[in-house]
């Protein structure tokens, strides 16, 4: 097993791989942009080093300054959590040349599945249902006309270095085509440096649903189970829960041999997701893999009673993937407590904590890195936890994340805790029946603004 795990992130997930490893026997090295220097994973670490100043181009995206890390500390494995460098496979290959294991995926995984046309490509070949839509990259805005209209409008672009809803738009009539297709390369070139686009059939009434795998060096994969993160806004996440309440076990087990094979067909080691989109006959269309841990990757926890940073560590170091995949045993709900005013457009509200009480009792679980007195950065992204509850089924859970929601307070700052108490007293998502168009229609109730002043 390692010895010592560098942590090349910040925030909550470097707090929750840090208690991982130590539950492991492991010494951690945590890294820190001048920005952190408060941050509360690093009173914990074995030891810290500074990488750099705030902006994260000089920092957490600066691998020649976390390699240096790594070797001055003789660090032997860098987890590189989620977002910043997690799914650089330049970054992956660097590590494996040091001599240093990176907990993510391989470089191969990494270049082959981060490209979204490719991915598409890929998967198609090995039989996983794909959306119609373009073979691969598209060379002209003539060529986008003659595809749109083969495949039949409405329609989607979609930047192939995308992320975030960035490069992404919907076009429903064939006149609004020339004008989403130039905005949508420029907003992709400009946040990507890359304005590659593919088309494919806008799906209706979808729900977003993903399935968690793991893979080991043998070639074999298992799933546990989905995750449903249809409730989004701008393609960015709000709440997800498991088991998704849309989900039959015929369509579960359909969907996880899907994933099997998705993984399975690249040799793909260590857990990652294949991310579904799903209509409402229940058809499923591959969308995208992530080859890294998911920010949602709690809930899988809660219902399978497995560590999957513990996972991820123990593939790394060459385990061998269980004979069997996972099933829920329980129902969780995962909702992101960001520092964003949502009466305001969901504005991130950087500024100090004055004041904070976390909840607590059975089956409520609070993934965050923040305290009282604690200053919110301007320079990273505005999650400051996560609350995730757990119980028997889905009624007891929404009831449960109630009152753990009634318990949050956070002063200082602006938070989303407001839209989710509103969240969890809205008819439809309380019967499950909502899809990632639900954020469209959602009006926001000043009544819980004034609940969350009092």
């Amino acid at each position: 097993m390692f010895k010592k795990i560098l942590i090349a992130n910040r925030g909550e997930i470097a707090m929750r791989i840090l208690r991982t490893a130590k539950e492991m026997g492991i010494k951690t090295v945590a890294v820190y942009s001048t920005a952190d220097a408060k941050s509360m994973h690093l009173r914990f670490a074995d030891e810290a080093v500074c990488i750099g100043p705030p902006a994260s181009k000089n920092s957490y995206l600066n691998p020649i300054n976390i390699l240096a890390a790594a070797e001055v500390t003789n660090a032997d494995a860098i987890h590189p959590g989620y977002g910043f460098l997690s799914e650089n496979a330049n970054f992956s290959r660097s590590c494996q040349k040091m001599g240093i294991k990176f907990i993510g995926a391989t470089p191969e995984n990494i270049e082959r599945m981060g490209d979204k046309a490719s991915a598409k490509a890929t998967m198609k070949k090995a039989g996983v249902p794909t959306i119609p839509g373009s073979d691969g990259l598209i060379n002209s805005f003539e060529e986008a006309e003659k595809i749109a209209e083969k495949i039949g409008y409405p329609v989607m672009i979609k930047a192939t270095a995308g992320g975030g809803g960035k490069g992404m738009r919907d076009i429903w009539k064939p006149e609004d085509l020339r004008k989403a297709w130039e905005s949508a390369i420029q907003e992709a070139e400009a946040a990507f440096g890359n304005g590659g686009m593919y088309m494919e059939k806008l799906i209706e009434e979808p729900r977003h649903i993903e399935i968690q795998i793991a893979g080991d060096k043998f070639g074999k994969a298992i799933h546990l189970s989905e995750r449903d993160c249809s409730i989004q806004r701008r393609h960015q996440k709000l709440v997800e829960e498991t088991p998704s309440p849309f989900m039959t076990d015929e369509l579960r087990e359909k969907m996880g041999n899907a994933a099997i094979k998705a993984a399975e067909c690249i040799g793909y080691e260590g857990v990652g997701t294949i991310e579904f989109l799903v209509d409402k006959n229940r058809n499923f269309y591959f969308m995208e893999m992530n080859t890294r841990i998911q920010v949602e990757h709690p809930i899988t926890e809660q219902i399978t009673d497995l560590d999957l940073i513990k996972f991820q560590i123990e593939l790394a170091n060459g385990y061998k993937v269980p004979s069997k995949s996972y099933y829920p045993k329980m129902h969780s709900i995962e909702c992101r407590i960001n520092a964003e005013d949502p009466y305001n457009d969901f504005r991130p509200c950087p500024g100090t904590i004055n004041d904070l009480n976390i909840p607590g009792g059975n089956g409520v679980r609070v993934d965050t890195h923040v305290y009282q007195r604690y200053q919110i950065p301007t320079f990273y992204d505005s999650m400051i936890a996560k609350l995730i509850v757990t119980a028997h089924n889905r009624e007891e859970a929404i009831s449960k994340m109630k009152r753990a929601l009634d318990e949050f307070h956070i002063q200082g700052v602006k938070t989303t805790i407001p839209f989710h108490k509103q969240l969890m007293n809205e008819p439809l998502f309380v019967k499950g029946d909502y899809t990632t168009k639900f954020m469209d229609d959602f009006v926001l109730d000043e009544k819980y603004e004034n609940d969350d002043l009092q």
